[in-house]
Parts: structure tokens; sequence; C-alpha cells
């Protein structure tokens, strides 16, 4: 029931009209409010404060390989649920919402294509797949890009985004450090580059197997990159941090990484090392 009556009739009222939903994006660092085809074109950065907003596999191919075309393969491996785990609900349950939300297979995808006509393999690791957590199927599809890299006789590289292991997957998931490791050996025995890109973040078992085995280290600006996080870190020394603690600069000037690169200028950078390392 109406507190308030009109007492006229026929009163014309102008409706409020909005941009549709979506359209604006807020920067997390500074507030900025950008718009979305503003924010896109701009790569994904914001263009006041230039933070680098966390984005997937699918924007990582577009930006990096010539005209957004690549071959991708091995697309539907998918974990079969080997230990039946379940904790607030079945793991293969979480599997199965996890594909229909995001529309990937797993929380990483392998694709082939040119970088400035330079052919490569590039796995791009997606965090909104169960936080990008480090699987069996993680640990398979970067040995068969590692194969795939192998039998075109180009470079590979990695772009990282992942919270660490997949705690439902137990040591079938911790096997999958010495799995990438051993791959991305033989992927050297035959004078093969491999280039790791740590975005944000870059944590657990995936930085302390395969990101961190490069020819070259590369991070994006502002990434957290490290074992465990800074509050766990903080809760089990009970000290303050350092300014900055395992961001990216930080990272790069304690001698972990070679260099921080823009976003912008990463698809030139790769290119640049790949013609480099490899003719």
């Amino acid at each position: 029931m109406p507190w308030f009556k009109r007492t006229k009739k026929n009163i014309e009222t102008q409706e409020k009209k909005e941009l549709g939903e979506g359209n604006w994006i807020k920067c997390p660092n500074c507030d900025e409010i950008l718009h979305r085809k503003q924010w896109e074109q701009n790569l994904y950065v914001c263009t006041k404060c230039d933070h680098h907003f966390r984005i997937g596999s699918e924007e990582y191919f577009h930006i990096l390989f010539d005209d957004g075309e690549y071959k991708e393969f091995d697309k539907k491996v998918r974990s079969l649920d080997p230990l039946e785990f379940s904790d607030t609900k079945k793991y293969s349950e979480r599997i199965e919402e996890s594909i229909k939300k995001t529309g990937l297979y797993d929380a990483i995808r392998n694709a082939y294509g040119r970088v400035h006509g330079k052919e490569c393999v590039i796995s791009a690791m997606d965090f909104t797949f169960i936080g990008g957590s480090m699987g069996s199927v993680v640990g398979e599809k970067i040995a068969r890009a590692v194969q795939r890299a192998m039998k075109e006789k180009c470079p590979y590289i990695i772009i990282s985004k992942s919270g660490g292991a997949r705690m439902m997957e137990a040591a079938i998931s911790l096997m999958q450090l010495a799995k990438t490791a051993a791959w991305l050996a033989k992927l050297a025995e035959q004078k093969l580059p491999y280039i790791s890109v740590l975005t944000d973040p870059t944590t657990g078992g995936a930085s302390a197997s395969f990101a961190m085995l490069g020819d070259v280290n590369i991070a994006e600006p502002g990434a957290l990159i490290g074992f465990a996080g800074p509050r766990v870190v903080r809760q089990a020394t009970g000290k303050d941090l350092p300014k900055g603690f395992q961001r990216a600069e930080f990272v790069l000037e304690h001698g972990f990484l070679d260099m921080v690169v823009h976003r912008k200028d990463l698809k030139d950078k790769l290119y640049h090392l790949m013609k480099f390392m490899h003719n």
C-alpha cells in the first residue's frame, strides 16, 4: 500500500535512462570510473593509475596472437575426480559448475599461432576456473603444449595466473610440479626457448615450479608473486612486511625476475626475446 497518492491525474513523467549494466568499470586501485570500451581498448589497464586488471586466456590470446587468430588444441581435457573428493560439495559437481560458469574445461588453455609472424605455442591460465588451481589437467596440458612446441620446433610461452595446487586432487596435484619441470627440461634439451609470464596472482605450486623456470621470467606491473600470500606470511612471522612485499617490482629488485613489462609492450617484448633466442 503506497504512503502517498497523486491528487492530479495525467501528470507526465520522464523515465530515467541509464546505460546498460556492465558499461562502467571501477578501478580497485584508484577508484577511477572507466567506460568498458575505453578500458578494453587500453588492454584492460586503468587509464589513470596503470593498474593491470586480471584478464583470462581469451583476452591474452587476442592481445598476443597476430590478428587474434590462433589454433587451440587439447581443449576438452578435464579432471575425472580420481579421489572422489568432497568438502562443502563434491569435486565432480564443482568441476561441472565451473565449466558451465566459465565456458572453460580447466584452468589452462593451449594455443598455437604467430606473434609478429613468429610461430609459438602459448599456454594461458584462467583464475576464474577454481582460482586457477593447478591439478592433473594443468600438468597434462603443459606437457602436451611442450610436445607441440617440440614438434613445431618453436618457442613456448606460459602465462601464469594461479592460486596454487588444487587441494581436491591432493598428492596428484603436487605431482604436477615435477611433471611440468621434467617436460620443460626436455624442451631445454631441444634448445627451444621457454618464456614465463607471471601475472596477478602467481602463487603456490605454480610459482614453485613452471612459473619460475623460464629462460626469461617476465611479470606484469603490480602482479602478486610468491609461494604463500602476504597475509599467511604475516601471520606466520608476526612481523610487518616491507612495502610492496611480493609485488612484481619487489620480486624484480630481489633477483627473482628478469623484467617487468607493461601489458601494451608485452607482445613486442615476447617477439624480440623469441627472435633473439630462436632463429
